[in-house]
């Protein structure tokens, strides 16, 4: 591993290429917050995906992506004349040093529970912080993700079910809720309550501390690993998947199932 210094000095490096670029490149130069923000998306998630896979060879070069573009955000700033890189940096520094009063102050947080219930009282408190609990979770985040930030928050004040099994109570009520609109046919307050539900359902997955979003993209890739055995064995067989009866395919797709546990 490297030493601080050269830490510093890669970082330094980067900077510069950046600059060079900005001034000798045509389309970095023509680059701003907005034509860039879609890149920026685009390799975040690129980031989650080696993240997901634990490539390290892969998230280390995704996270140079992300990064190139934290120091291309920090230039157009410095270009406006708003902020550079050194700023975003102390800010971050000071934002985490108010944030851990237990480690940089006097207040005692013995557990990772006690120091996430501080931290939304902390954040309140700071000068540009958040003015309410919910205001800090974005609105551009993914609706699943944005569920479970918003009912992590909540909890973090003390509003939360005082034992894990008193979820499914709830859970089971919107089901039965959304299973007479279902009947009804009525799609607007269908559609309610299975936000309801799926609603419940991530609570009950935060409450068993179980990430449901990486829940969710396992039962992804999984599907799609048995989907794709089922598709290859039609194009060997030289007949389309819509032509196979689906009890020809639910076998395959068992021993999609009986291959992975090889």
């Amino acid at each position: 591993m490297h030493t601080k210094e050269e830490k510093m000095e890669a970082f330094g490096r980067l900077l510069d290429v950046l600059d060079r670029l900005r001034v000798e490149c045509p389309w970095d130069r023509k680059q701003t917050n907005e034509s860039l923000r879609p890149n920026t998306i685009e390799e975040t998630f690129e980031l989650c995906d080696a993240l997901m896979h634990d490539d390290n060879q892969n998230i280390c070069k995704e996270l140079g992506d992300v990064l190139m573009h934290v120091c291309f955000y920090s230039l157009i700033g410095q270009e406006k004349g708003g902020f550079d890189i050194a700023d975003v940096c102390n800010k971050q520094a000071d934002k985490l040093i108010f944030r851990h009063p237990h480690v940089y102050g006097k207040e005692k947080a013995d557990t990772a529970e006690k120091v996430l219930q501080n931290w939304e009282q902390i954040k309140l408190k700071e000068k540009d912080g958040n003015k309410t609990v919910l205001s800090g979770v974005p609105e551009a985040l993914p609706s699943l993700i944005k569920a479970y930030r918003i009912q992590d928050k909540a909890r973090n004040v003390g509003f939360d079910w005082e034992k894990p099994e008193d979820v499914w109570d709830k859970v089971r009520e919107e089901l039965e809720e959304l299973e007479v609109e279902l009947k009804k046919g009525d799609k607007q307050h269908s559609t309610e309550e299975l936000g309801d539900f799926l609603f419940s359902v991530i609570n009950a997955a935060r409450l068993y501390h179980l990430n449901p979003d990486n829940a969710l993209e396992h039962t992804n890739q999984k599907f799609i690993l048995r989907f794709n055995y089922v598709e290859q064995h039609s194009i060997r067989e030289g007949r389309p998947l819509s032509q196979m009866s689906l009890e020809e395919m639910d076998k395959l797709w068992d021993e999609a199932k009986k291959q992975e546990s090889l």
